[in-house]
């Protein structure tokens, strides 16, 4: 699931507008609803404010937010999964 899907349903199953949160967020309307739908990508710290906001998870959209990052970068490299993986066991080195 995408972090852009995840705002939103937690939004609507809140009963909340999108311009309610964009005016916490300190963001005008149309720039959240892009987050929202994927065309523009929120800041870590928007994504902190929000899991405030929506009594979400903070861990769960940090992991959304950080996926899509990582896919932006190498969704069209032919390598993706090689460094995906080589990243996966660099990562589990230098976290021990």
């Amino acid at each position: 699931m995408k972090l852009s899907n995840r705002i939103k349903e937690l939004r609507e199953s809140q009963g909340l507008l999108q311009r309610q949160l964009s005016a916490q967020l300190d963001i005008d309307t149309p720039m959240f609803s892009k987050i929202e739908r994927g065309e523009r990508r929120a800041k870590r710290e928007q994504v902190l404010k929000l899991a405030g906001l929506l009594k979400a998870d903070t861990q769960e959209l940090l992991t959304l937010w950080l996926t899509d990052q990582v896919l932006e970068v190498v969704l069209n490299e032919e390598q993706a999964l090689q460094a995906l993986k080589m990243a996966e066991k660099e990562l589990k080195t230098k976290l021990k």
